[in-house]
């Protein structure tokens, strides 16, 4: 499915954020997930389609003084009682052109390893008004992932169609046409039940649409990103720049994202309202990694089966090799520019140092947290349109037994790594190179230079215990 983009967006934060208040105000502890009870494997596989089990409850947004149950009908699978480490969500309805659900989920599976699926869940919305196809979509997802939905891998749940809101009458905001604000809306509203539902089944949950292939071993990555976010605040990360592909989510902030959503399933389309609900959580800035993880793979949209052909141009199928960068402290005595600060060289995200021309002796140093065995450090100065901006004299160092210092935390002895060659520099097998856990790493200026310094990326690979 895809969240439509049609105009630009008009400000609203005020109204929003006090909007969100009320809903914190009258938001319900009632989300805990009812335990299941034990049921035969044959049924677990393919329930009785008018049965409807594990009631959710549901704070009616529109009379908060009232709440609504939402009974989910589970169609294959049940949840397990583990905590898993990440739900993945998926929401699917009818096409008029194609069909790529069932090559998406057979993306997830085939691209995690045996361990990675120890973690996982999927959860499948099939939020289709059409009993027929959603029973013979049943079917053909059973017959293919039978071991996944016995393994507590995969579950597929529908919320009945009694328990939407009015899909008649909505606000023309944009002035759209009308059977595109009753999409838009919808999916709105099958999102919101999504997540209620994902609420305690995993720590961190994932958000797809239902037309995505995976990068292999994606789940290693994404838990590497996160270790990297370690004492940083956020609210979602970004694994792809398309649509509602690859956003991740801690499971805590699912309540309020599904109440949001309900409460303006009518106003803007989904990924509008997400960015707005990240703002208002104050997470000012986007925070999207490459490579992504994620790549949009069908041809046909779920809206009218128009053609919808977007690539995501970061995306690499072996994304396996995304740095580790354990938790640091980042020291720098060259004057920077703006907000282009040291930081923003030792994050995922798509951005970078920038600082005005370096003399002799300036210093870039990283100071982790604990003492690290390093295997691989690789950085990369300048960008593609600002190839000037290189460190043109400069070398790789790393150090041991670190104290505090007027101009930050750094090391007592370093020892040289190399050289820097055409602005970039990359050092294999570290922890051979040296005898020591590595505290510090530090990049220093050799020779002045008129040109400012782009520090693009620093990656760091860690060796397993």
């Amino acid at each position: 499915m895809r969240c439509f983009r049609k105009r630009s967006m008009f400000p609203v934060l005020a109204f929003l954020a006090t909007s969100l208040l009320l809903v914190n105000l009258y938001m319900d502890d009632g989300y805990a997930l009812k335990e299941a009870e034990k049921r035969q494997l044959g049924e677990t596989l393919m329930p009785p389609a008018p049965s409807d089990r594990y009631v959710h409850p549901f704070r009616d947004l529109s009379n908060s003084s009232g709440s609504i149950n939402v009974t989910y009908r589970y169609l294959a699978g049940i949840p397990l009682q583990r905590r898993k480490y990440l739900t993945i969500g998926l929401s699917s309805v009818k096409r008029k052109r194609g069909n790529y659900l069932l090559e998406t989920i057979k993306s997830i599976f085939d691209q995690s390893s045996y361990e990675e699926l120890k973690e996982i869940v999927v959860v499948v919305h099939l939020a289709d008004f059409d009993l027929v196809w959603c029973e013979n979509l049943v079917q053909e997802i059973t017959r293919k992932f039978a071991h996944h939905i016995i393994a507590g891998r995969l579950l597929v749940i529908q919320a009945p169609e009694q328990y939407y809101p009015s899909l008649d009458g909505l606000k023309r905001n944009y002035n759209d046409p009308e059977d595109r604000v009753r999409f838009r809306s919808k999916q709105n509203v099958d999102y919101a039940f999504l997540l209620n539902f994902c609420t305690n089944l995993s720590h961190f949950y994932m958000m797809l649409e239902d037309d995505v292939r995976c990068s292999r071993n994606f789940l290693t990555a994404l838990k590497k990103v996160i270790a990297s976010r370690e004492g940083s605040y956020w609210v979602m990360l970004e694994f792809s720049k398309l649509g509602y592909i690859g956003k991740l989510y801690h499971s805590k902030d699912l309540p309020r994202l599904a109440h949001f959503l309900l409460m303006f399933y009518q106003e803007m389309p989904c990924d509008w309202l997400l960015i707005h609900f990240r703002g208002l959580l104050a997470q000012k800035d986007v925070i999207r990694f490459k490579p992504s993880l994620f790549q949009h793979m069908g041809y046909y949209s779920s809206y009218k089966g128009a053609e919808n052909k977007l690539k995501d141009d970061d995306f690499e199928e072996d994304s396996i090799d995304i740095p580790d960068n354990p938790p640091a402290s980042l020291y720098t005595n060259i004057n920077v520019f703006e907000n282009y600060d040291a930081t923003k060289a030792y994050s995922s995200v798509d951005e970078y140092f920038w600082g005005k021309p370096p003399c002799t002796g300036d210093f870039f140093i990283i100071v982790f947290n604990r003492p690290t065995k390093i295997s691989r450090i690789k950085i990369v100065t300048g960008t593609e349109d600002r190839q000037s901006d290189v460190l043109h004299h400069g070398a790789l160092e790393v150090g041991q037994r670190s104290v505090d210092t007027k101009q930050g935390r750094q090391c007592l002895s370093y020892i040289t790594l190399g050289e820097f060659r055409g602005g970039n520099i990359e050092v294999n097998n570290v922890n051979q190179k040296i005898g020591f856990d590595v505290e510090c790493v530090r990049i220093v200026i050799t020779a002045n230079q008129k040109e400012w310094l782009i520090i693009r990326t620093i990656s760091l690979w860690t060796t397993q215990p």
